[in-house]
């Protein structure tokens, strides 16, 4: 096939509204929401050496900072702010996180299966 027809064809495509090819192929995203010490949800399921993605959202009035020991990630967050971690691939296990500004809380945990 030429290379002019390979561009007709994929512009025709876009043009149509046709999904990316490799939609289906995206990460999962699994969301954590943060207030004032309170960690929601307390355990997350996450499917094992799969790359997947945490949404991190501060829905308090105080900083969070989302910490693992285990994991050897960590982040602040202010008060309304949200970012995100990417996570390549992790073995069966639980993990467990925290509030590192919050110790008096319980620690959520991360379990892969």
């Amino acid at each position: 096939m030429r290379p002019s027809t390979v561009l007709t064809l994929a512009l025709a495509a876009a043009l149509v509204g046709l999904p990316p090819a490799a939609a289906g192929d995206e990460d999962p995203v699994f969301d954590v929401h943060f207030s004032n010490g309170v960690i929601s949800p307390a355990v997350i399921e996450v499917p094992a050496n799969k790359r997947f993605k945490l949404e991190l959202h501060n829905d308090g009035s105080t900083p969070i900072e989302f910490e693992s020991i285990p994991l050897r990630k960590e982040k602040v967050l202010a008060p309304g702010a949200s970012s995100f971690l990417v996570f390549r691939s992790l073995r069966e296990g639980d993990y467990a996180f925290f509030d590192d500004f919050h110790l008096d809380m319980p620690p959520a945990r991360l379990t892969v299966r």
